[in-house]
C-alpha cells in the first residue's frame, strides 16, 4: 500500500516534504512550578508570532436576505445597493487583504491551491492561527467552477465565518458569500460560496444525492467527529467511489485543526496530507496546585484574581454547560458592581448553542472603556469562532455529553473532563492577537491522565435519524457502509428497531413512504412522525406548536429549590390542560397565552413569573413558521403557518379548542415505545422491556397516579425519569402501533 503524502508549508510559503506522524500538541515540556502565594499555579509557555484573521471582529454592512426564513431570498430587485454601499465594501475588503496577507496559508497559497484542485481529496491541517476556515474557500472560489460549501459544526460558526468572508470578499452576506443553517438561511442565486451546518449539507444530500450545484465540498473542524460529520464523510467517499468517480471538477477537502490526520487520510485512500503552520503567540499555562471542590465556586474567583491583576484584555471561561454558565453569570453581575474601582468593570457574557443569534453576537462586540468582557462558553467557543480581544482563558477541564444507552433506550447526561486536544484549543484561544495566558483550574498530574483526543460522537449516541438518511439514499448493507468509525452493531439494530417501530421502515428494511417524508423535515425522526400523523388527525396546528416548543432547549426554566413549588403551583393553576392531560399540552397553552400579550413590558414579567424563557418563545415563534413551511411542501398544511413573516400573529385565533386525544395520539404515534404502563403501587413500566421508570419532579402530572403515560424524554440520574410526561388510555397504546406491540398490552395490564 502506497504511503500518503505529507507535505509541510513553512513561514515563506515554501513546501517541504516531511514523514511520519505529525505532532499532536503544540507545546512540548512544562516549566516549573509557580511560587505564587495568591494562587497555587504552574506555568509553561510556548514562543510563537503572528495574530491570525478575527473571524468577526466588526459587524459588517450587510444586505440580509430573509435571514428568518429558510427558503432562499432569490428577489435581488428588493436589495440592490447604491454605488457608495458598494464602494464602501470594496474598501474595506483592500483594508482587512492587509491582515490577510500576513496569515500563514496567504504566503502558500500559490502553491497549495494548486494541489488541492488538481486532487480528488485532500486533507488540511492547520493549527490554530493559520486562517484556513476564511482563506481556502475565498482562494478557490475564483479557480473552480460550481459552488463551494463549507460545512461547520455549529451554527454560530457558520454565520460567523460567512459574515466575515463576505466582509473580505466585499460583498454583501447573502450574495456571493453566504450561509445556511437550521431555520435561517441567507443565500441568493447569486451565491457561489455558502457556509452550513454539517445537519443542513446532510439534508441537500437527501434531496440531491449528486451534490449536483457543488463541485467543492469542504468539512471543516473535521477533528471533532461529530455523527453529522462522519455521515458526510461516508457518503462523500461514496460519490468520489461511485456516481462523481469521473467527475475532474468535484473535489473534497477535509480540514481539521488537530492532528489526527492520518485517519482522515486513510479513510479516503490514502489521500496526501497538507500541513500548514500557525501563528500563535506565547500563552502561559497554569495549573492548580489542588483539586478543585466547586467549579462554580473556582471559576468566580479565578475571574476575581485575574480581573485584578491583569489590566488589559478581556477573558474567556469554558465551563460545562448552560446551567454552569447561567450561574456563573448571575454571580459576576452581583458581585461586579462591589469590587475595587481601580479593576476594569467586568461584563459577563454567555455563548452556548441554546443562546439565540443575536445575544451570542454579543460577545463580539466591543465593550466601553475601563470594561472588560468575560465570556463564558460551553465548548462552542473551543474552534472555528475567533472572539476578538480575548488574552486570558480560564479552563474547568469539563464538558456535558449525552451519551445515549441504547440497551436501556435512555440517554444520560454526564459532566466529564476533556481531552488534551480539546486543552489545547482552548488555551490556543489566548494567543491568538497577544501574549496570553491560559489558567487551568486543575493539577497539570490530572492534565497528563487525559486522552489524547475526543471520542468521535456517534461511538456514544443515539443514531436514528442518521440510519434513516441512510436509508434515504439506498443503502442496504448498514453494517458494511463507508463508516469511518463504526457504532455497533447494537446500536445499528437499536436504530433499525425504532425506525420500524415509527412505521418509517417495512418488514423488508426498505425506506416506506412515510419514512421518505420523515427524512426531509428539520426535526428528530420521532418529532417528524408526530407531525405527519397530526396533519392526518387533522390537528396539525396544535401540534406545530408543541413541537417547536420541544426544539427550543431550556425554553422551561429550571427553578431555584426555593422557588420551584412556587412555579409548578403556578403553572397548574394557569394550564388547566396541562394538569389534567400533561406537560405537552402545558406547552400549548404556555404558547397561546405568550402570544396573547400585546405589551412586551407585561409579557417579560409574566414570563418570569412562570419560569419560561421569553427569548426562547421569541425562538419558538420562529421555528414554528420553518417547520410549518416543510410541512406545506410535503403536502400538510398548517392553516396560519405564514400569516406574517414579521411575527405579527394578531389575526390568529388561538381561543378555538383543542383536541387533547388527537394530539396526544399524534404524539404516541412517534414516541410509542416511550410509553409505560401504571402499576398499583403508583411505579410505571415501560412498555417495551418493563423496566421501571418515575415521573419526574418537574411535571405537571408529577405525584399524579394515571392509567399510562407517554414521555418525550428517558434520562437518568439517581434513577431512570420520564420527562415531558403526558397521560394516555391504554386502549391508545394497540390502536396506534399494534405492528409494534401485538398483544402485549392485555398481558402486562392483567
Amino acid at each position: 500500500m502506497r504511503q500518503n503524502k505529507k507535505i509541510k508549508f513553512d513561514e515563506d510559503g515554501e513546501i517541504k516534504e516531511i514523514s511520519g506522524r505529525i505532532k499532536t500538541s503544540r507545546y512540548g515540556s512544562f516549566a516549573s512550578k509557580s511560587k505564587s502565594t495568591r494562587r497555587d499555579y504552574n506555568h509553561d509557555s510556548k514562543q510563537s508570532s503572528r495574530r491570525e484573521d478575527k473571524v468577526v471582529s466588526h459587524k459588517p454592512k450587510t444586505v440580509r436576505l430573509d435571514s428568518e426564513d429558510d427558503q432562499n431570498s432569490d428577489d435581488d430587485e428588493n436589495h440592490k445597493l447604491s454605488r457608495s454601499d458598494y464602494l464602501k465594501m470594496q474598501m474595506k475588503a483592500r483594508t482587512l487583504l492587509v491582515d490577510r496577507k500576513k496569515l500563514p496559508i496567504y504566503k502558500a497559497k500559490n502553491r497549495l491551491i494548486p494541489r488541492i484542485i488538481s486532487s480528488k481529496v485532500s486533507i488540511v491541517i492547520g493549527e490554530t492561527g493559520s486562517g484556513k476556515s476564511t482563506q481556502v474557500p475565498q482562494f478557490l472560489m475564483k479557480k473552480v467552477n460550481g459552488g463551494i460549501a463549507v460545512t461547520q459544526p455549529r451554527r454560530v460558526a457558520a454565520i460567523n465565518l460567512a459574515t466575515r468572508v463576505a466582509e473580505e470578499y466585499g460583498c454583501p452576506l447573502g450574495h456571493e458569500v453566504g450561509y445556511s443553517v437550521r431555520f435561517s438561511n441567507v443565500t441568493s442565486k447569486k451565491t457561489k460560496l455558502r457556509y452550513l451546518t454539517d445537519g443542513m449539507l446532510l439534508r441537500e444530500m437527501m434531496l440531491d444525492p449528486m451534490m449536483s450545484k457543488y463541485s467543492t465540498i469542504i468539512v471543516d473542524e473535521a477533528h471533532e467527529r461529530t455523527i453529522l460529520t462522519d455521515l458526510i464523510l461516508g457518503f462523500l467517499k461514496g460519490l468520489i467511489l461511485g456516481k462523481r468517480k469521473d467527475d475532474s471538477d468535484f473535489r473534497v477537502i477535509v480540514m481539521s485543526a488537530t492532528l489526527d490526520a492520518e485517519k482522515f487520510s486513510q479513510f479516503f485512500e490514502n489521500a496526501p496530507i497538507y500541513y500548514i503552520e500557525g501563528r500563535l503567540f506565547p500563552v502561559k499555562r497554569l495549573y492548580l496546585q489542588r483539586s478543585a471542590d466547586d467549579i462554580i465556586d473556582d471559576m468566580v474567583k479565578a475571574i476575581i484574581q485575574v480581573n485584578q491583576g491583569e489590566r488589559t484584555g478581556d477573558i474567556l471561561c469554558f465551563l460545562p454547560g448552560q446551567e454552569d454558565i447561567d450561574k456563573v453569570t448571575s454571580l459576576l453581575e452581583k458581585l461586579a458592581p462591589e469590587l475595587p474601582k481601580d479593576a476594569p468593570l467586568m461584563v459577563p457574557l454567555p455563548l452556548y448553542a441554546a443562546l439565540p443569534p443575536h445575544q451570542q453576537m454579543k460577545v463580539f462586540e466591543k465593550v466601553k472603556p475601563r470594561q472588560r468582557k468575560v465570556i463564558l462558553s460551553t465548548n462552542i467557543a473551543e474552534t472555528s469562532v475567533t472572539v476578538p480581544g480575548i488574552r486570558y482563558v480560564i479552563d474547568s477541564g469539563l464538558r456535558k455529553v449525552k451519551v445515549w444507552r441504547h440497551e436501556l433506550g435512555l440517554s444520560t447526561l454526564l459532566t466529564v473532563p476533556i481531552s488534551k486536544a480539546s486543552a489545547a484549543q482552548r488555551t490556543g484561544r489566548a494567543g491568538r492577537e497577544a501574549p496570553g495566558k491560559c489558567f487551568r483550574l486543575y493539577r497539570e498530574k490530572d492534565y497528563l491522565k487525559l486522552c489524547e483526543n475526543t471520542e468521535p460522537e456517534i461511538l456514544r449516541s443515539e443514531i436514528v435519524s442518521p440510519v434513516l438518511m441512510l436509508k434515504r439514499l439506498n443503502v442496504d448493507d448498514i453494517l458494511g457502509w463507508y463508516w469511518i468509525e463504526s457504532p455497533g452493531k447494537e446500536s445499528l439494530f437499536s436504530a433499525l428497531r425504532q425506525l420500524y417501530s415509527l412505521n418509517a421502515l417495512s418488514d423488508s428494511g426498505s425506506i416506506t413512504s412515510l419514512g421518505q417524508k420523515m427524512v426531509v423535515l428539520p426535526v428528530a425522526p420521532h418529532l417528524a412522525s408526530v407531525l405527519i400523523q397530526a396533519k392526518e388527525y387533522g390537528v396539525l396546528d396544535p401540534v406545530v406548536d408543541i413541537v417547536s416548543c420541544l426544539s427550543v432547549d431550556n425554553l422551561l426554566l429550571t427553578p431555584s429549590s426555593e422557588k420551584r413549588d412556587e412555579i409548578n403551583i403556578k403553572r397548574r393553576d394557569t394550564c388547566t390542560l396541562g394538569s389534567r392531560y400533561g406537560d405537552l399540552l402545558m406547552l400549548k397553552e404556555l404558547y397561546d397565552i405568550y402570544n396573547g400579550f400585546s405589551d412586551v413590558g407585561e409579557c417579560k414579567h409574566w414570563c418570569r413569573e412562570i419560569g419560561v424563557s421569553y427569548r426562547g418563545f421569541r425562538n419558538v415563534l420562529r421555528i414554528r413558521k420553518q417547520i410549518a413551511s416543510y410541512m406545506e411542501n410535503i403536502g400538510g398544511r398548517s392553516t396560519h403557518s405564514q400569516s406574517d413573516i414579521n411575527d405579527d400573529i394578531d389575526d390568529i385565533d388561538y381561543s378555538k379548542p383543542v383536541d387533547p386525544s388527537l394530539i396526544l395520539k399524534s404524539f404516541l404515534k412517534g414516541f410509542i415505545t416511550n410509553s409505560a404502563i401504571g402499576m398499583p403501587d403508583r411505579s410505571y413500566r415501560t412498555v417495551t422491556t418493563g423496566d421501571t421508570i418515575s415521573i419526574h419532579p418537574s411535571s405537571l402530572l408529577f405525584g399524579k397516579k394515571v392509567d399510562a403515560i407517554l414521555y418525550i424524554e428517558h434520562v437518568y440520574t439517581m434513577k431512570g425519569y420520564a420527562r415531558n410526561v403526558s397521560a394516555i388510555e391504554l386502549e391508545w397504546l394497540q390502536e396506534v402501533a399494534p405492528h409494534l406491540l401485538g398483544s402485549r398490552i392485555s398481558i402486562q395490564n392483567d
